[in-house]
């Protein structure tokens, strides 16, 4: 009999322990899937604002935590066909750079972290101006467990959000840039 027919049985009878309620129940649900994205604007031209979105690019303003370890190619590059690792607290994410085309204003990445989830994180750059980006981020997440629907979802949420830090974050980087060449 399976989980999803034996369920509401169970429940019905009462023939499991409180414990077990949220396990059974967790086991029957589907992962999650969700996408979300964001917008800003990079005071950069198009040339200079995508480069900033290449794993190499993206450790001037992603943070102390985003350390890309490549295993291709082996001197670090961001190019299509890139693959390389992120640690994330206890978990190591495996990437791969699917669509690089700077000039074009398109960037894609597949990630993955074993048996907790998938994601997939697309970037397209358009011109607003001579001098503006506009920058436009989704990312569609699923579990590749139940267990982690949770995770999924909060992590969702916060795709969603993060435009303003984003934003920041590469102006941030953007204006220490201006400071060296100025200097």
């Amino acid at each position: 009999m399976k989980t999803r027919t034996l369920l509401p049985l169970v429940l019905a009878t009462g023939a499991m322990s409180g414990g077990q309620h949220a396990a059974v129940a967790q086991a029957t649900a589907a992962p999650a899937h969700v996408s979300n994205s964001f917008r800003f604007v990079v005071p950069a031209p198009l040339k200079r604002a995508s480069a900033l979105f290449g794993p190499e690019g993206e450790r001037c303003w992603a943070g102390e935590h985003w350390k890309p370890e490549f295993i291709h190619p082996q001197l670090a590059e961001d190019i299509q066909g890139a693959i390389f690792t992120v640690q994330h607290g206890p978990h190591k994410s495996v990437w791969v750079n699917t669509i690089f085309d700077p000039a074009g204003g398109r960037m894609q990445y597949v990630s993955f972290i074993p048996e907790t989830l998938v994601f997939t994180v697309d970037v397209r750059l358009s011109v607003l101006t001579p001098a503006t980006t506009k920058v436009e981020v989704t990312y569609v997440r699923t579990a590749l467990d139940a267990s982690a629907n949770e995770d999924v979802v909060a992590m969702g949420k916060r795709d969603g959000e993060s435009g303003p830090e984003w934003q920041r974050a590469i102006e941030d980087c953007l204006a220490a840039e201006r400071k060296t060449v100025q200097r």
